[in-house]
């Protein structure tokens, strides 16, 4: 399957570019989600990401992924 590397921005992979899996239609996943286990004292989460359209210097279109905060934080 063909990957691109795509950018997150926000929470705790801001800063990051990593290979996410296109769909047929060569596009990334509308909402990318990260679970987290439990460690400590803290629960398990999932961080959620959702998929945000972007133009590079050059004026085409990217896909970057935008953090999402949990409700009622």
């Amino acid at each position: 399957m063909r990957s691109a590397d795509t950018e997150f921005v926000g929470g705790p992979l801001d800063g990051r570019v990593l290979p996410i899996l296109l769909s047929p239609f060569n596009a990334v996943p509308k909402v990318y989600r990260v679970p987290v286990p439990a460690y400590g004292n803290r629960a398990a989460e999932t961080l959620v990401y959702d998929r945000a359209k972007v133009h590079d210097a050059k004026g085409r279109p990217r896909w970057r992924y935008e953090y999402r905060p949990p409700q009622g934080a």
